[in-house]
């Protein structure tokens, strides 16, 4: 029951909508009791041959009213406590929904997405069930099952009421054990279900990967062992469930041999009238309800509690990531410095990033390149906070970002990822995702700017094309594009192009590059790249090697220097003569001594 304890500060704030609930609730438990004893006087009327025609139309309408009466408070009941337990559960969801987005992505490297999707449906569903159902069976068999009880042992005998009481402690027993095993047979099937949920998520997103190995038939054999594991955790709970409605029947059973077997020997003896017998079976009909009441409480109950245990220990977790109490709410702009002395993910042992000096003069454009795994994704998501450095700093202008608010911070900078990431929705509300009060022609621009517009006008319905989920029905150089349109329609004081024009040919890189260049004047942008034309326009450019600047420079002084960076670039001109046919077909031959050791 510690459930309620904990759900305590929702009936709190929901105190009107329980209170009125509640107080409905018991003014049905004794109207109930009313058909019993009208059906007791009438039985012991007609025994005695006084009954009139009418008494008896006096009763039935009393009968009647009640019944009305009865029918309409129900109703009344279950709009205070379900509405207030619907509403728990969109209260539940929205906290869990504004607690992923202020997680950090460390949270997210650990949890997989299908449980996270379990826990915001089908534990808060459970908790919606114990916040309506529970509350009701809670209330409704105490104050009814007692209501019951002093009837039965007021208006017919106590000592019957206590024989009929006898099997009682069995049912406390036996609900009792059962609600612990049900508690950890449900804690175990919810598990399974984030599982296959989290399958189920992760195949239909890599639907097209799986066709393109031949994996189906192994996917299915896999899905199959996460069905029957989860149907085996789920029948493992069925079976405690089922427990309760017979052995609470088995009871009440008991109960009504005993009321049958020893009234009737209280009728012989005149202790007790045949009427009172009559409205002594009826009262212990009525109590039956509030016996399957409480042992279906222990199901609703604890199945609650082990849903809530899930979800308040996923709202116990906090972000790694937070800005300061009298963090500096202005958009910051200005020169960027990194002071990194070292940066280590985390339970990882080796650095990913030592001893970077870097200083962005604001309107420059800063070039990164490396191997890859040397840490240019790291160098760039360092500046947008998705991590923190304990050994360094960083600056924007000369405030470091770690005075600055986060959503302040962020919103200076313009993001565009390896992993193109659209939403179901529309082209044009992709690109106006950052700045959604965006007019058209301002959408329209960014596109331009992208160089993605006159393929935009091309789709069916234009702008207003749905991409589908995740932008499946793009290419992989559209939606690079739309991304970097859709950073662009901010406008922000800083641009990061994590290797965004991997995907689309040399001459539209070069088209968005001059485009960048002539919109983002006193603008400063960082760009990783491993095509090195990307960058080479740049005022500055850094070589990362296993997380250490091992060149830096102008693309003029990295030629010069004869290392990584210009054996690289020389390597891909070549490359890109060949592919543009700029390359006699004897080129094999003449190009043969370069790789040639011997020659």
């Amino acid at each position: 029951m510690s459930i309620f304890r904990d759900l305590w500060w929702y009936f709190k704030m929901e105190r009107k909508a329980y209170g009125s609930g509640i107080i409905i609730l018991l003014f049905v438990s004794a109207l109930i009791l009313v058909p019993p004893y009208v059906i007791g006087v009438i039985v012991d009327e007609i025994d005695q041959g006084t009954l009139t025609s009418g008494d008896l139309t006096k009763w039935m309408i009393l009968l009647f009213v009640v019944g009305v009466t009865v029918y309409v408070l129900r109703y009344f009941w279950r709009i205070f406590i379900f509405g207030a337990a619907f509403r728990l559960s969109r209260l539940l969801r929205n906290r869990l929904y504004k607690h992923f987005t202020n997680l950090s992505p460390q949270f997210y490297h650990k949890r997989r997405t299908g449980d996270l999707m379990a826990h915001a449906t089908n534990d808060i569903s459970a908790i919606e069930l114990t916040a309506g159902d529970g509350v009701l069976t809670l209330v409704d068999s105490l104050s009814m099952g007692g209501a019951v009880v002093i009837a039965m042992a007021v208006q017919v005998s106590w000592e019957l009421t206590l024989i009929a009481l006898l099997p009682m402690p069995l049912m406390a027993w036996s609900t009792s054990r059962y609600g612990t095993m049900l508690h950890k047979r449900f804690h175990k099937a919810q598990e399974a279900f984030s599982t296959l949920n989290d399958k189920v998520q992760e195949n239909i997103s890599g639907m097209r990967v799986i066709k393109a190995f031949g994996q189906e038939e192994p996917e299915k054999v896999e899905f199959e062992k996460l069905t029957k594991d989860t149907a085996e955790k789920n029948i493992a709970v069925a079976k405690i469930d089922s427990l309760f409605d017979p052995t609470i029947s088995l009871i009440v059973g008991i109960s009504f041999f005993l009321s049958v077997f020893f009234g009737a020997y209280f009728v012989v003896q005149d202790r007790i009238t045949l009427g009172q017998l009559t409205q002594f079976t009826i009262l212990l009909g009525n109590l039956i309800w509030p016996m399957l009441a409480f042992g279906w409480l222990f199901n609703i109950v604890e199945r609650g509690r082990a849903s809530y245990d899930r979800v308040d220990a996923l709202l116990g977790i906090r972000s790694e990531v937070w800005h300061k109490e009298e963090a500096i709410e202005a958009v910051p702009s200005g020169d960027i410095a990194y002071q990194i002395d070292s940066f280590l993910y985390p339970e990882k042992t080796i650095p990913a990033l030592q001893d970077i000096r870097v200083n962005v003069r604001q309107g420059e454009t800063l070039g990164i390149v490396g191997k890859t795994g040397a840490g240019k994704s790291t160098f760039l998501r360092l500046l947008l906070r998705e991590f923190d450095v304990t050994h360094g700093d960083m600056k924007i202008g000369a405030t470091s970002i770690y005075d600055y608010k986060l959503g302040s911070l962020r919103s200076a900078i313009g993001y565009v990822p390896q992993d193109h990431f659209l939403f179901s929705a529309t082209v044009a509300e992709n690109i106006a995702f950052g700045k959604p009060g965006a007019t058209m022609e301002e959408v329209e621009q960014a596109a331009r700017l992208a160089c993605i517009h006159e393929d935009i006008l091309r789709f069916e319905h234009g702008y207003k094309t749905v991409v589908g989920e995740r932008g499946v029905t793009l290419s992989g150089g559209q939606k690079q594009r739309i991304s970097i349109a859709r950073a662009l329609l901010m406008n922000p004081e800083i641009l990061i192009l994590d290797d965004s024009l991997s995907a689309v040919d040399a001459k539209t890189e070069k088209a968005i590059l001059d485009a960048l260049k002539a919109h983002r004047q006193n603008k400063t942008t960082l760009i990783s790249a491993h095509r090195l034309s990307a960058i080479e326009h740049a005022e500055g450019i850094i070589v990362l090697e296993d997380g250490k600047i091992a060149e830096r420079g102008t693309h003029d002084e990295l030629m010069g220097k004869a290392g990584w960076y210009a054996m690289m670039y020389q390597h891909q001109q070549l490359e890109s003569l060949v592919e543009q046919g700029g390359v006699s077909n004897n080129a094999h031959a003449k190009t043969a001594p370069l790789s040639d050791p011997t020659s």
